[in-house]
Formats: structure tokens, C-alpha cells, sequence
């Protein structure tokens, strides 16, 4: 056995217990693996006392630098996710700590689920259903999306993947990015516009960036106030990308036709939170790349972060 540790602190749900993948790394290091949430911050920093590198699977277990700070052996992390935002990535550069992710990998799934949000609000699937199974026969309007335009913020590999798979259906499409040039507007094959008029000529938004202090309630009630009368949003990137109180007046006033979202500035979302009362939502939980394929690209990426890490290469690095 040798004395290199990997820790997984909080594999809670499950994401890489059990999983093949951890197989890859017999013999290089010893590995554990913890199917629950620590119970207090004393028992969090217990399970990676002796861990050099720690995977934060779902990444939801939360790392600000107090944590960090408190474990002088630790020198990698890897997510299982394109995000990192429950990692203090000043503190963990400050600390020497190589933090990476795994981005791109599941661009395909996410933004499948994605279009199956946009759909499924379009055609008002759930608010439907819910009739049908409470004994009414209700037929209210539902939206065409041919012919529609799909307003996507983000045009990473998600948001391009959205554009194609939107462009698929026969819907018009345009782009709004952090980091717009003309050469990455041809390979999108979309027009990148700026956020306000965005927001003021789709008919859907779909978003697509990753959460940091630039991102957070980037989409508040300016915004959603912009958005044309009876549009819709979908959000599988980060809940706190929107500010969900005016999230919820914009739907309960009539303004916006309907919201479907994968993601919450809290998870799990609670039962008593506003949204839930809100009627013509569709709302999952934070499920667009779980399934088989997208847990084994999540992994496969983590442990391949590991394993260049060992060979004195680290990759995807964010720190």
C-alpha cells in the first residue's frame, strides 16, 4: 500500500462510489471514500487529516479557507463537475493547492437535459400532467418554438452545444458571452449581442455560465425585466446566476410565461421555497448529467485530473 491518500469527504448523492473508474488508481494511492455528509466542520476536517488529494464529487461539500487552511497535507482537489464554486480558490492558491476540474465533458447530456426543459415548459408538460392526474381537463395555450429565437448566455462548450441542438429545432439563435470576439461568433454560428438586447429579443434563455462574484444574480429584475412579455428562462448552470425572488415576482406577476430550472442557490431545495408555488415551472434537481453516461465522463475527467497530478502534470487547473 503506499502512503499517498486520496479522500472523497462527501459522496453524497452518490457520484463516484462504486465506480470503475476509482479502479485506475490501485496501487498508486490508497482511497476513501465517504457515501455521507460529515455531520459538523470537526468530523469534515477528520476525514481529510491524512488526505493529499481530496475529491469533492458532487461539489457541494463547502471549502472556504478556514477549512483549507486546516489541512497544511493537502495539495490537490478535483470536482466531478465543471463548477468549483464551493472551493476559496484565492485561499487554495495562496495555500499552494492545485484545484482542477473537468469541463466540456458532459456538454452533450447537459444541454439535452436543457432542451428537454425548454421544451417541456414550451409545451407546459408539467402543469399539465399535474391537471390531468388531479382530474381536470385543462387545455391552456402551450408555444411553438419553431421559428422562435433562443437567447443562450454563455458559449462555452453547454451553451454551443444549446445552440446547435436549438438551431436543430428550427429556432433562430444568438449569444451573449463574457468574452465575445468575431472569430468565436462564426464558430458558433451565432450572432453574439450584447446582455440587454438579449433579453429583449428572445423568446427563451437559456443559461450556461459558470458561477463566480461576476456571474452571481447576473440575471436579477433588471434583466428579467427586459425580457420580452410571455418568454421563458431555463437555467442548468447555477442557481445563484439568478436572483430567485424576482425570479418568482417575474412568473407570478404573468410577466414571464414560465421558468424551468435544474439548479438552486440552495440544494436540496427546500419545500417551502417560493419557486415551488410558482405554476408554471418545471423544476429538477440539479439532475442534467446524472445518469450513466454523465457519471462516468464526470469521473473518468476526475480521476484523469488525479493521475496527471501524480505524473507531476496537473491539467484542468483553475487555480
Amino acid at each position: 500500500m503506499t502512503s499517498r491518500k486520496v479522500v472523497v469527504p462527501a459522496d453524497d448523492p452518490i457520484m463516484i462510489a462504486g465506480s470503475s473508474q476509482l479502479g485506475r488508481l490501485d496501487g498508486l494511492v490508497d482511497v476513501a471514500v465517504h457515501e455521507d455528509f460529515p455531520a459538523d466542520p470537526q468530523e469534515h476536517l477528520e476525514r481529510v487529516a491524512d488526505a493529499e488529494i481530496v475529491v469533492n464529487s458532487r461539489n457541494t461539500l463547502k471549502w472556504p479557507a478556514s477549512t483549507l487552511e486546516q489541512c497544511p497535507q493537502l495539495k490537490m482537489m478535483t470536482t466531478c463537475s465543471i463548477g468549483v464554486d464551493a472551493i476559496d480558490l484565492e485561499a487554495a492558491a495562496r495555500l499552494g493547492i492545485v484545484v482542477s476540474n473537468v469541463p466540456g465533458r458532459t456538454a452533450t447530456v447537459v444541454a439535452e437535459h436543457a432542451l428537454a426543459l425548454m421544451l417541456g415548459i414550451a409545451r407546459r408538460l408539467a402543469f399539465t400532467t399535474a391537471k390531468v392526474k388531479a382530474g381536470e381537463w385543462l387545455t391552456p395555450d402551450n408555444y411553438v418554438l419553431n421559428g422562435r429565437t433562443l437567447g443562450v448566455i454563455g458559449a462555452g462548450a453547454i451553451g454551443r452545444e444549446m445552440l446547435r441542438l436549438g438551431g436543430a429545432i428550427g429556432m433562430k439563435t444568438q449569444v451573449w458571452t463574457f468574452n465575445a470576439t468575431e472569430e468565436r461568433s462564426r464558430e458558433l454560428g451565432a450572432p453574439f449581442v450584447d446582455l440587454d438586447t438579449l433579453l429583449a429579443t428572445s423568446n427563451v434563455i437559456s443559461i450556461h455560465v459558470k458561477l463566480t462574484e461576476q456571474s452571481r444574480h447576473l440575471v436579477g429584475p433588471h434583466e428579467l425585466g427586459l425580457m420580452k412579455p410571455g418568454s421563458f428562462l431555463v437555467n442548468t448552470a447555477r442557481g445563484a446566476v439568478v436572483d430567485n425572488t424576482a425570479l418568482v415576482a417575474a412568473l407570478n406577476s404573468g410577466h414571464l410565461a414560465g421558468a424551468a430550472l435544474d439548479v438552486f442557490a440552495k440544494e436540496p431545495l427546500p419545500a417551502d421555497d417560493p419557486i415551488c408555488d410558482c405554476e408554471h415551472v418545471i423544476l429538477t434537481p440539479h439532475t442534467a448529467d446524472q445518469n450513466t453516461e454523465g457519471r462516468d465522463l464526470l469521473n473518468s475527467g476526475a480521476i484523469d485530473n488525479i493521475l496527471a497530478y501524480l505524473d507531476g502534470k496537473p491539467r484542468n487547473v483553475v487555480t
